[in-house]
């Protein structure tokens, strides 16, 4: 596929927003298919993130998913669909959020496609690292 130069310079600006979720263990989901194959087949819990590259994705979203990650309990798969980038993969993961309305960034805890826990937004947006840490350990305490 090839892209306009706006596109490949919006992949490039974006790419070390991807690998601060990769470089912890996240794997991307950027077709739908990927999105529809990983739902039906992931065993466990699943922490799905929504990535942005929005101020509140860098400065609190991703840095409190990492470190939500050194609790004891936490999700068995990592997941990340980016918003405004992989358009039909971040819409097909919503299409599995039901009732949740669509958000950049989000978390969201799921185990056999059915969303446990979810934080949008307005949970992220405007709260502090440690909120949104405590948030997300408490639903891997409950749930993983």
């Amino acid at each position: 596929m090839n892209m306009n130069p706006y596109e490949q310079y919006m992949k490039e600006v974006a790419q070390p927003m991807r690998e601060e979720l990769t470089n912890v263990g996240f794997k991307e989901l950027v077709t739908p298919k990927q999105v529809d194959d990983f739902v039906t087949t992931a065993p466990g819990t699943s922490l799905v993130v929504v990535n942005s590259v929005c101020g509140c994705a860098a400065g609190l979203a991703r840095p409190a998913v990492r470190k939500s990650l050194e609790h004891d309990k936490k999700p068995v798969n990592l997941v990340t669909v980016f918003a405004g980038q992989d358009k039909e993969a971040t819409q097909r993961m919503r299409d599995y959020f039901k009732g949740k309305e669509p958000s950049s960034p989000s978390i969201a805890l799921t185990k056999n496609g059915e969303v446990l826990h979810f934080v949008p937004r307005e949970e992220i947006e405007d709260h502090d690292i440690e909120d949104i840490v405590e948030n997300l350990t408490r639903a891997y305490d409950q749930y993983c």
